[in-house]
């Protein structure tokens, strides 16, 4: 249950519990092997046809001996969680504390709690070997934007970014493209961090692909 305590405003006791979840996350993920995580809208219900992509692609990733992780939710995590499981690996939920609370969706077989943002945010790249981001809101932008930061920055090393859905991120790439390519602000280079595909094919092709590449 998140509450607003005075704990929040007592900065120097606050970074131990910042720690602690840093810790906690380091301790629990070192163990899971590759993994790849899985991004999306909470608010996809079970009958949109993202949820089942999210559902197969999870599920074939599995079988390539991937775990999966995902931000423990409803939606596109919950479907996530469920191929995982389906297919027998380790299905990863990394949940938030917020006002609004979030119920673990069933499917979730390994689950970390996290009153902190940035903290989870970290966990779900630091023991990926890929991310797959389908549909969602200012959360799954946040979560796209910062990955593609991070390579694009030098502070990750890459890795495959796939974006699920080429209708839905077409308006995004057209902005992208005029607004930032066309103006200077990134290079061309820069759209090449990440792909978009449409069937779960593709996206285990991709991740196999870059991974025989580099070996």
């Amino acid at each position: 249950m998140f509450e607003r305590d005075d704990f929040t405003t007592q900065d120097p006791w606050r970074i131990f519990r910042i720690m602690a979840e840093f810790v906690e996350g380091f301790e629990e993920l070192a163990k899971i092997g590759p993994a790849v995580t899985i991004f999306g809208s909470a608010r996809t219900k079970s009958s949109d046809k993202y949820y089942k992509l999210a559902e197969d692609i999870a599920f074939l990733l599995a079988k390539e001996g991937y775990a999966i992780i995902t931000g423990a939710g409803p939606g596109i995590m919950e479907a996530a969680n469920k191929g995982a499981k389906k297919a027998g690996v380790t299905s990863i939920g990394l949940n938030i504390q917020v006002p609004v609370a979030q119920r673990p969706n069933k499917f979730v077989t390994k689950l970390l709690d996290f009153r902190y943002f940035f903290c989870r945010k970290v966990m779900f790249l630091k023991y990926a070997k890929a991310s797959v981001i389908f549909p969602g809101g200012f959360g799954t932008m946040d979560e796209f934007f910062e990955t593609i930061t991070l390579i694009q920055t030098q502070r990750m090393e890459k890795f495959p970014v796939v974006l699920i859905g080429s209708e839905y991120w077409k308006g995004l790439m057209d902005w992208i493209k005029k607004s930032m390519l066309n103006g200077n602000r990134i290079s061309g280079d820069d759209l090449d961090i990440f792909c978009i595909v449409d069937n779960p094919g593709e996206v285990v092709d991709s991740i196999r692909d870059f991974y025989s590449k580099r070996k």
